[in-house]
């Protein structure tokens, strides 16, 4: 996973253009780019033309994210970024800005102040703590009213009622979604830069 087949270069790779966005596809495997740990309310995102980690904004409310956040490579999605990628039942703190294999367990749809903006939901791929998790429902009714609370309600001192999480799906639909990111990545965005 470490290697990448690129020749050496002076400057930086941007992992966001180079990698794909499926480590192994069979195995539901993605590439992800962590860009946030749970319990911070910092917002960080990955500058896409430049790969470089930026604090994005404090978030205004004392809700953590309640799960590690990345972006997948070589996707766009209607809100003109990555799409982006939960990963659920981290037990050691990701270091932001690294490259993680996460296994795909589901996808929530989002509508974020009228803006499509999908979550897929995964764990670590290479964790035999995640192995026995193949769906996103094996995390329990619970999980799903925490995880819809969060979406809901994170911006709520700021704006106020513009978040709705629009449900949860399986790996199926969740794969189906990376795979039209990958497509619009291509006929989207990367017609900008040639």
């Amino acid at each position: 996973m470490a290697n990448i087949d690129i020749a050496p270069s002076k400057t930086m790779l941007n992992l966001l253009h180079i990698l794909p966005a499926f480590a192994d596809e069979a195995k539901l495997r993605l590439n992800a780019l962590v860009e946030i740990n749970s319990m911070t309310i910092n917002k960080y995102e990955i500058i896409t033309e430049t790969g470089t980690l930026k604090l994005d904004r404090v978030g205004y409310s004392s809700l953590a994210y309640p799960f590690a956040y990345g972006a997948i490579p070589r996707t766009w999605d209607h809100d003109n970024d990555a799409l982006d990628i939960e990963i659920i039942g981290v037990t050691e703190p990701l270091v932001p800005g690294c490259l993680v294999e996460a296994r795909i367990i589901g996808i929530m749809r989002f509508d974020d102040g009228g803006e499509i903006d999908d979550k897929v939901i995964a764990v670590l791929a290479d964790d035999k703590r995640m192995d026995h998790i193949t769906s996103y429902e094996q995390l329990g009714a619970h999980w799903v009213k925490e995880t819809q609370y969060y979406w809901e309600h994170y911006k709520d001192l700021k704006k106020p009622g513009t978040c709705k999480v629009n449900g949860f799906f399986g790996a199926d639909e969740a794969v189906k979604t990376v795979k039209e990111c990958e497509a619009r990545y291509v006929s989207e965005y990367l017609p900008k830069f040639n």
